[in-house]
């Protein structure tokens, strides 16, 4: 097993090379590859008993643990599309996705199980569920068979169906910024392309131990599994409740790698960080969102000898660009370059390529992009187009269209082709005739260090068309004083920037399925 064209090929491959190597920790208990690569053929057998078709939809609705990737994998192996689902989600929600998905067998706890007993009623395309645990009574469920996770891994060995690079693997949903949440359908290709290539700019390899600290059904969540499997590496599954959990969890795992969301980063970066931690944490990563410079600041003098690799992605794309960290003394607001085997362009609504520091569209091309939205054919006409024929990258003489995701995402390309994040179309500020990123507002804000957390949106406004509001929690152990803050603002804005109103809230602010400040939430509570 040297190729690894599947995405369940990566854990194979390694365990062929280093079957006794930890693969995966959770809690005191670590699999080798050997040990987890069993568990995923007997999973996929076990699906394969139960007569799933080829790209049939396996639902995994679990917090992190081994059974969780064991499914996922294992769905892939029987040449199903696994669908992970946000263990933070509810039963409303969770029934959506299975119903809009189409999903055959859901993978759940009998605690969720029972949350969820009247809402799969509604899931007709449903038809059996499998229970982790050992429950002593199987619940029934009208239309669908209740099996015993242990009796599933029980069946008879069974190959899969075949597959190729470009089936479907998973279907991933995103929480959008508006409306019912999208399925982005990713192929085979898409994933393990997407594994090489942050595991290459990442430079990770056979010794590393990776923290799961995001969702996995994130895209960068998901990425830590894949990217360690690919190079032989150990990922530690956590399921925390305090961002002090998190720096525990990299102590006393000796965690080499740590990806978060900005939200994150802005809460450790306020907390001591062992001294030991330098030793062994040899990168941390930053993706969803531009990490403010004062976190990145806090977090480099905590943190001497770590590299800091800035990112930015599309669950669309799987991910988009990297800062190199030597490049983040000089260039600390950039979200640098393409990734390997990627083509990141910026592109006027022409379809030609921006100049140098002209704010345009990003869009990319290449064997990340993914397939399109599940059953949308209009969002995924919107997002995933055409590459015009004069753009970077095309011939005339090419005869079919290549699709490229266009990612709604404003930036600039600066002389040296290092690109800068401006904002997200649908959430600019347009007030008093000018387009103002709220993220540049919430950079300012975290440089003055009287906030710990902020959200800054738009408000409807008779004379400005929208005025700046920012919602803000006060510093760690601090209070907020919002006329100091809004006179830093005056000195630091000009004055089209500097928020109308700013309402103190004590922290944490609501966060998204993923992890991010959910400024939708904030925006329609005010």
């Amino acid at each position: 097993m040297n190729a690894t064209h599947l995405l369940h090929h990566l854990i194979l491959a390694s365990a062929e090379r280093t079957p006794d190597a930890p693969a995966l920790t959770f809690g005191a208990e670590t699999l080798d590859y050997a040990t987890l690569a069993a568990g995923i053929g007997r999973f996929a057998a076990g699906l394969r008993a139960l007569d799933l078709a080829r790209s049939e939809r396996v639902g995994i609705y679990l917090d992190k643990r081994f059974e969780t990737v064991t499914a996922f994998f294992g769905a892939s192996a029987a040449g199903g599309v696994f669908v992970p689902v946000n263990p933070i989600l509810k039963a409303e929600q969770v029934g959506y996705i299975l119903q809009d998905c189409n999903v055959r067998v859901l993978v759940t706890s009998p605690e969720r199980f029972t949350a969820l007993r009247e809402t799969l009623a509604g899931c007709h395309d449903l038809r059996h569920v499998v229970l982790t645990g050992e429950p002593a009574e199987l619940p029934e469920l009208p239309g669908a068979s209740v099996h015993r996770w242990r009796e599933l891994l029980a069946a008879p060995a069974a190959a899969g169906h075949r597959i190729i690079d470009v089936d479907m693997a998973a279907i991933l949903y995103t929480s959008g910024s508006t409306g019912r949440p999208k399925g982005v359908v990713l192929s085979h290709r898409n994933m393990v392309t997407g594994a090489k290539s942050v595991a290459q700019y990442l430079e990770n390899r056979p010794g590393d131990t990776l923290l799961a600290a995001l969702p996995l059904s994130f895209d960068a969540g998901f990425s830590q599994l894949s990217t360690a499997f690919h190079a032989g590496a150990r990922t530690v599954l956590l399921n925390y409740l305090l961002p002090r959990d998190v720096l525990k969890a990299v102590e006393r795992e000796k965690v080499t790698g740590l990806t978060a969301v900005p939200p994150l980063w802005i809460q450790l970066s306020q907390l001591k960080w062992p001294e030991t931690v330098t030793g062994h944490l040899r990168y941390i990563a930053n993706t969803g969102g531009r990490m403010p410079l004062d976190t990145l600041s806090r977090l480099r003098e905590m943190l001497p000898q770590t590299k800091p690799f800035l990112m930015y992605g599309l669950t669309e794309a799987f991910r988009a660009t990297y800062l190199p960290p030597e490049e983040a003394e000089r260039r600390p607001d950039s979200i640098g370059k393409a990734i390997p085997n990627a083509d990141v362009i910026v592109l006027r609504e022409d379809g030609s390529e921006c100049a140098p520091n002209e704010p345009g569209e990003l869009v990319q091309r290449g064997a990340l992009v993914g397939m399109g939205y599940w059953n949308d054919p209009e969002k995924t006409a919107e997002r995933f187009k055409p590459l015009p024929s004069h753009a970077p990258g095309r011939q005339a003489g090419l005869v079919l269209t290549e699709l490229a995701v266009f990612s709604g995402d404003t930036v600039r390309r600066d002389e040296d082709g290092y690109l800068y994040f401006i904002g997200r179309r649908d959430e600019m500020i347009k007030t008093s005739g000018y387009r103002v990123s709220p993220t540049e507002v919430e950079e300012i804000l975290y440089a003055t260090r009287l906030v710990g957390e902020c959200a800054a949106f738009g408000v409807a406004h008779d004379t400005l068309g929208q005025s700046i509001t920012v919602i803000a929690t006060p510093p760690a152990g601090g209070t907020l004083d919002t006329v100091a803050l809004l006179a830093e603002c005056r000195t630091r804005m000009p004055a089209y920037m500097v928020p109308t109103r700013i309402e103190v809230r004590e922290g944490p602010l609501p966060r998204n399925p993923n992890g991010k400040i959910d400024r939708k939430t904030l925006a329609s509570e005010v």
